[in-house]
């Protein structure tokens, strides 16, 4: 075991784990964090996609080593139920998600994307959310979403 200081939705948050731990399971259980969801632990879903310095990461496969140095986000430090992230009030009002698990991941690469693009083409969406699963089949309403997000953005 070793001990990490990990930078996590602006906090500092030190755990004691081992070196090949992978992120998600300290999110989720360590730290109580769970909009990062795990899926399928190969990094096929995207279900446990949370930032890495701004980055979308799968949290299921990135090791604590990996991270360590990088400034973690996950859902829960885009906003509080007070005051949503866009992106998150835009997913609730398009209803963009059904069974809600594969909402943190597309969430969290269309923070990624919408940063480094705040007006993206609907291709441009498509291509940032492709390596996500959705069995819900809501892609129009996620896509519709993400363009209701980035134009509240930059008003």
């Amino acid at each position: 075991m070793a001990t990490f200081t990990l930078q996590v939705n602006g906090e500092s948050k030190t755990v004691a784990v081992d070196s090949d731990t992978p992120l998600l399971y300290i999110l989720r259980n360590d730290l109580e964090l769970n909009g990062p969801k795990f899926g399928c632990g190969l990094a096929q879903c995207g279900a446990c996609t949370v930032l890495v310095d701004g980055k979308p990461v799968r949290s299921c496969v990135a090791t604590v080593t990996s991270v360590a140095k990088g400034r973690i986000t996950t859902i829960e430090g885009l906003g509080t139920l007070d005051r949503l992230h866009p992106l998150q009030r835009a997913f609730i009002e398009e209803q963009a998600c059904q069974c809600g698990y594969c909402g943190n991941g597309m969430v969290m690469s269309a923070k990624a994307l919408l940063d480094r693009n705040p007006r993206p083409s609907d291709r441009d969406v498509k291509a940032a959310l492709n390596g996500h699963l959705c069995r819900c089949a809501s892609h129009n309403r996620i896509v519709r979403a993400v363009q209701r997000a980035a134009a509240e953005m930059r008003s």
